[in-house]
């Protein structure tokens, strides 16, 4: 099984007909004459290979749109902090790419022109994309927990001042106010 034809490119080559395809907005013949004129020396692919990796490019690029869409709705829906939410959507989604990938991988049998099997390389890009992913969604998590910390802190002083201007006006005497701030507070 032969791997696509973008392998075979240039990076200069690859990064012009990815721009045709992120641009989306030529016809496979447009684009073929788009190559050629860029690159009248090199070989360029066949209209068949082009329009697979256009239709391949097409799936790809929708299944992001609907999880970008999806991902938006369900932030919108958390209401405060989506930026938050959001990193933890978008970590979740990716995982849910990259895992998808690996498991349609794993009943890759290679025949199909339209879906070759992956090489070392693609796998290590498979595998350091689920890594940044995973590692994404715990950052997101620490920084929400470190939200956490910081307002009870700041919750936690505002209430001893609190306590503090009410024991002076009451009167109270310091076994008292340690009482309310560890029984109470929760402050030692």
């Amino acid at each position: 099984m032969s791997k696509s034809f973008m392998h075979k490119l240039s990076d200069e080559q690859r990064a012009f007909v990815e721009k045709l395809l992120r641009e989306d907005r030529l016809t496979l013949n447009e684009m073929l004459d788009e190559i050629r004129a860029e690159f009248p020396a090199d070989s360029i692919p066949s209209r068949s290979a082009l329009g697979r990796e256009k239709k391949n490019w097409a799936e790809e690029a929708k299944a992001m749109r609907e999880i970008a869409a999806a991902s938006e709705v369900l932030v919108k829906e958390f209401g405060e902090d989506p930026d938050d939410k959001g990193g933890i959507l978008l970590a979740q989604a990716v995982q849910a790419i990259v895992t998808k990938k690996a498991l349609d991988e794993l009943t890759n049998t290679g025949d199909d022109p339209e879906k070759p099997k992956m090489d070392i390389d693609a796998v290590g890009a498979l595998a350091r994309a689920a890594r940044a992913a995973m590692m994404t969604k715990e950052k997101a998590m620490d920084n929400r927990d470190e939200v956490r910390r910081q307002a009870r802190e700041e919750l936690l002083k505002e209430q001893d001042e609190n306590l503090k201007k009410a024991a002076a006006s009451q009167g109270m005497g310091d076994e008292q106010i340690q009482f309310w701030r560890e029984k109470v507070l929760g402050i030692k």
